[in-house]
């Protein structure tokens, strides 16, 4: 039976009671997680007009869309698009007492005629608005004046300061920017400045610069000051004898021996709103603005179609096959310099180079496939056919025509698909058309939907299927005659048939049943070590903050529970008087009580739901029960809303103990065993038994996507814990070592984004491919159940997705290979959607064209997740091995089939790919490939590779660098991010304060000599030794202070992330951590960079010569 009270449990107090009630131990009752959001614009998703207060709210650009104004034409539903762009990260938003009304006005781009179709978003939504940035992109590298063939640039062109990474419009700093003079060995001709309408650096071909650095603003528009020349080959000074070569096992199995952590409470708290009475500072956390510079068009600018934009500035013509590389020279055959005196100047290697020039990038040109700009870049698409690169990637932009040829080259054949990325602000949106009770068209053998690479032929009565070559009748609605160039009349005028990526409105036969609704179900720790921690109050004010960002309207439904060693649900009907518990205490038999009492909708509930998350740290707070029934409680909650799906949002504190899956502490056991080299240490890895596999397997098939919270200062075996999201398209939050002083601001923006963000639920995936490709498998956060398909009880907008590719045939040498994801999902608001997006890409059977058009960024991302896939699988030293074996093999097959001519001192490297060597060791000294870190800190890094984004790949093991102890030295405006700073510690001096972020963390390091000054205007102190432990980032009356308060708040901005900032000391465990991050250096996890080069260079030798 039920019972009404926990054993010693007050009743949770009326409307009436005394609301001042002692707050729980450890517990910041003065901490305002939502002060850095205060007067800013919150933005409504997916809300239809219909639903109350859902009006469209005014985009903070005022850029109107840029497709034609409907019209009226049968196929296109007139509307908005599908999802309102969200603001930047959640704690940036709040929430205007009256949303302004009145949709956007669209605008015609010239030379586009009226259309004579609707070609408008979907009926009932707002169109894409707000600003939230895409994570982790960064200005081009691409932009200089030389032709592909690369040689490193000469002493200088990297300044100890860092690389330049400058704000609009702003003026080179002194000394980062060489003469325009044409740099000594360059080769091929000099090309003037893009004269590209809109101001903007167009695309062309033959490629991109790859390379650019992982930093850096996200969608600043630009200034077009050149970036520098890159110079002359590399030199050997003769400053000492080189790095003598290691053998590849002392760099990849040496035991990584880094200062242990300190205690829990030891690690520095992160960063937290301003203090109390002190207003944010203007801007300093809000949606950013895209300032227009002179000779430039802002977001609203409508891009024009009727000028072929020429090539990137700097770009030359395509190159023949030997001159896209990069040559690191005076290598010996062993590997060893030529002179035992010379050693290679670190300033001269291959690095990230930043660029200050926005890319208006078109999908397409003259009929042909464009290659993407690098992901980690700042570009603005412009769909001519094939869609916007941040929803799909290849691998390399062109198609190897056998699979022999594949094989040679080393590199794989993937694509990386985010369906739901965000696009740029002045990006037009998604089209949404709707095809009635017909249906959109689709082949009637392979089931692909209608594309504009599909052919139409004998007047437009029959159509050729691009993916499986199947000639199709066309329905005699769809009926069009063929212009001249034997394209549709209406090609231009339908979405479907000029866009890359389109959304078609579903018809009943793409429903098992009727669209679910929004349900969202809260879980709660109450546990002993919860309360004490002040994890339960925080998880309880962030709730209580984002309810009123759920959708609004009918559809809502909202249900509560909380655990310990016993599950405790809550009666929500407006009915009752206040909140009813109703107690389940069998932890291995669960069942839920009154299931159609427990979730209700948010509209009838909402009173109730405020009072019971404002008793909750109260009414458990003398509550010494340790256990947590944590699978227990989360089957109960399942079967609450098992009839309907949902979002399960789970908040976690301790170990599972008792009831279903319980779970031990294998922890110590895993250090054992990993210091007496055992070679089974891996499986602490893996998930501790099947019981939570077989209920997240149950969990996806009834549309229940789970979310989970984990805020502890103790292991808690994330490897087992993890597989429930991971199983229904969810993700883990992880705040470790949890801190109620600064941690709640993370908790609640972390909270807010995952709720407001756009998102589908109960979705479906498949990918189809040309006639001689197909799909090998898929990875990332799902459940598949048939071969083919992938279920995604819910999917966002940060979620990505790795298809790899094989040849089952051969593909004919100049054709064009298509890929197509369609993706079925429910709106928040049960609209159901497919998401069609369509990639058609060259074919070739050059190798020399596959590392031409080779995709860095995507290249290494599959590099990381098919890593991070057999890290609890393999033994750790076969993974590195792997690793690094993928590298060489690349390189090698590139110097022995493509650049045969060159000397046999030289390493080669492909332009497009001269960086793989250096992102291959950052990630041989990442987290989740040492064996020092501690087992939850492994198993987080491999279940948030698991989902990451292409632009997030290459900072999560490349970090961002700059220093803030000179950021006064600036002007007002310029860039709030400074210029980058090689990951290398003899660009760190003592008397400076750096700041490092790889998109998850923030770190800041304190010299030891510090200038007392500084340390006052920054932190109020006279010394590092003064830093309490507990510290918090504060705002100082001062510019310096304010300065770097607006650097963090612009890195949370790009990386739409609340980054939790860790202070670090020289001598201090923390100081440890932070140097760990430099993996330019050598150190026990492996080699430094010159030193990984020179074995790089001597296995390629040694195979070329067997």
């Amino acid at each position: 039976m039920a019972a009404f009270l926990p054993p010693g449990a007050p009743r949770p107090r009326s409307g009436n009671d005394n609301p001042s009630q002692p707050p729980p131990p450890n517990y910041n009752p003065n901490l305002n997680p939502n002060s850095l959001a205060d007067n800013l614009n919150n933005l409504n998703l997916n809300r239809p007009p219909s639903m109350p207060s859902s009006a469209p709210r005014a985009s903070p650009f005022g850029q109107p869309p840029h497709f034609p104004s409907p019209a009226s034409l049968p196929g296109v539903s007139v509307g908005s698009s599908p999802f309102s762009r969200p603001g930047p990260p959640p704690g940036a938003l709040s929430r205007p007492a009256v949303p302004p009304t009145g949709p956007p006005q669209s605008t015609l781009s010239p030379n586009v005629p009226p259309p004579a179709r609707s070609m408008g978003p979907p009926t009932g939504q707002p169109s894409f608005i707000g600003s939230r940035t895409p994570p982790g992109y960064f200005p081009s590298s691409g932009g200089t004046n030389v032709p592909p063939t690369y040689v490193a640039p000469p002493p200088g062109a990297f300044p100890s300061s860092g690389f330049p990474s400058r704000p609009v419009g702003s003026a080179p700093p002194p000394g980062t920017r060489p003469s325009t003079a044409s740099p000594p060995l360059t080769t091929g001709p000099a090309l003037p400045h893009s004269s590209a309408p809109s101001g903007y650096v167009t695309n062309g071909p033959p490629a991109f610069m790859s390379g650019a650095s992982p930093g850096g603003p996200r969608f600043p528009p630009a200034g077009s000051a050149p970036p520098p020349p890159i110079g002359h080959p590399l030199t050997l000074g003769s400053a000492g004898a080189a790095p003598q070569a290691q053998s590849m096992r002392s760099f990849l199995a040496s035991p990584a021996v880094v200062a242990p952590p300190g205690p829990p409470a030891q690690p520095a708290s992160p960063f937290s709103a301003p203090p109390q009475g002190v207003p944010p500072p203007p801007g300093s956390y809000g949606p950013p603005t895209w300032p227009v510079q002179p000779g430039q068009v802002g977001p609203s600018q409508p891009l024009s179609g009727s000028v072929q934009p020429p090539r990137m500035f700097g770009m030359p013509p395509p190159p023949l096959p030997n001159q896209s590389m990069t040559a690191i020279p005076a290598l010996s055959q062993t590997g060893a310099p030529v002179s035992g005196t010379s050693k290679i100047d670190p300033n001269q290697i291959p690095r990230p180079i930043p660029s200050s020039s926005s890319i208006l990038y078109e999908t397409r040109q003259g009929n042909q496939a464009n290659p993407p700009p690098p992901a980690t870049s700042d570009y603005i698409v412009r769909d001519t056919g094939n869609c916007s690169p941040r929803y799909m990637r290849s691998t390399i932009s062109q198609i190897p025509c056998t699979a022999d040829l594949l094989t040679t080259s080393g590199m794989q054949l993937a694509l990386l698909i985010q369906p739901l990325a965000l696009p740029h602000p002045s990006e037009e949106p998604i089209q949404v058309v709707d095809f009635a009770d017909i249906g959109p068209v689709r082949c009637s053998r392979c089931k692909a939907y209608i594309n504009p690479f599909m052919k139409f032929i004998d007047q437009g009565r029959r159509f050729i299927c691009n993916i499986c070559g199947y000639t199709d009748e066309t329905p005699r609605d769809y009926h069009c005659n063929l212009g001249p160039d034997g394209r549709r009349r209406d090609a231009d005028e339908r979405p479907e048939l000029c866009r890359g990526t389109v959304e078609f409105v579903a018809t009943k036969e793409y429903m098992v049943r009727d669209p679910m609704p929004a349900v969202y179900f809260f879980l709660i720790d109450v546990s002993m070590n919860a309360i004490q921690t002040g994890a339960t109050a925080a998880a309880c004010s962030a709730i209580s903050q984002v309810i009123s960002d759920l959708p609004e309207g009918p559809r809502t439904m909202v249900g509560i529970a909380t655990f310990d060693s016993t599950i405790h649900f809550y009666n929500l009907k407006r009915a009752l008087q206040q909140p009813l518990m109703l107690i389940v205490p069998d932890v291995q038999d669960v069942y839920t009580p009154l299931q159609t009492d427990v979730v209700v909708q948010l509209s009838e509930c909402r009173q109730h739901l405020e009072l019971l998350l404002e008793s909750i740290p109260n009414m458990f707070q003398n509550n010494r029960t340790a256990e947590s029934a944590f699978g227990a409680a989360v089957q109960a909650a399942f079967l609450a809303i098992k009839s309907s799906g949902g979002k399960l949002l789970v908040f976690q504190s301790v170990l599972p103990s008792t009831g279903v899956g319980s779970l031990s502490a294998r922890e110590a056991e895993g250090r054992t065993n990993i210091s007496a080299g055992e070679k089974e240490a891996h499986k602490l890895l893996q998930p501790v038994d099947k019981t939570l596999k077989t209920m997240a397997i149950e969990f996806a098939e009834y549309q229940v996507c789970v979310d989970i919270f984990v805020t502890t200062q103790t292991y808690i075996d994330i490897a087992s814990i993890s597989v429930i999201p991971r199983t229904t398209g969810g993700q883990v939050y992880y705040y470790y070592p949890f801190s109620a002083l600064s941690d709640p601001a993370k908790l609640y923006n972390d909270l807010r984004w995952n709720i407001t963000r756009p998102q589908g639920f109960e979705a479906v995936m498949r990918v189809r491919c040309s006639q001689g490709i197909q799909v090998q498998d898929y990875h990332g956060n799902f459940c598949k159940r048939i071969p083919t398909d992938v279920d995604l009880p819910g999917i966002d907008c940060d979620k990505t997705i790795m298809v790899n590719l094989k040849h089952d045939d051969k593909l004919q040498d100049g054709s064009e290979c298509s890929f197509q994801c369609a993706l079925l999902y429910t709106t928040v608001y049960g609209q159901r959607r497919i998401r069609v997006t369509t990639l058609s890409l060259p074919c070739t059977s050059m190798l020399s064209n596959l590392f031409r058009s080779a995709d860095l960024d995507t290249q290494f991302a599959c590099f990381l997740k098919q890593a991070a896939n057999k890290i609890p699988s393999s033994p750790l030293l076969q993974v590195r091995e792997q690793v690094t074996n993928l590298c060489i093999n690349v390189l090698l097959s590139y110097r022995k089939f493509c650049a045969t001519v060159t000397s046999s001192g030289q390493l080669i490297l492909p332009e497009a790919l001269k960086l793989l060597p250096l992102y291959t060791l950052a990630l041989l000294k990442s987290i989740g490939l040492r064996n020092d870190g501690r087992i939850d800190d492994r198993s987080i890094w491999i279940e948030c590779v698991s989902y990451l984004s292409t632009p997030l790949a290459i900072p999560l093991v490349y970090p961002r660098m700059v220093a803030i102890h000179d950021l006064k030295q600036k002007d007002e405006n310029e860039c709030l991010v400074s210029p980058v700073i090689p990951l290398s510690s003899e660009h760190v001096t003592d008397d400076g304060i750096y700041l490092l972020e790889n998109g998850v963390d923030c770190l800041i390091y304190i010299g030891n000599s510090v200038d007392s000054n500084i340390l006052q205007l920054l932190f109020g102190i006279s010394s590092a030794e003064e830093i309490p432990t507990q510290f918090v980032l504060q705002q100082f009356d001062n510019p310096l202070s304010r300065k770097v308060n607006d650097l963090v708040n612009e890195i949370r901005r790009q990386r739409c992330s609340y980054l939790r900032i860790k202070l670090c000391k020289k001598g201090d465990p923390s100081g440890a951590l932070f140097f760990s991050h430099l993996v330019e250096d050598k150190n026990p996890s492996g080699p430094s960079y010159v030193e990984f080069l020179v074995y790089v260079h001597r296995e390629i030798q040694m195979k070329m010569s067997s």
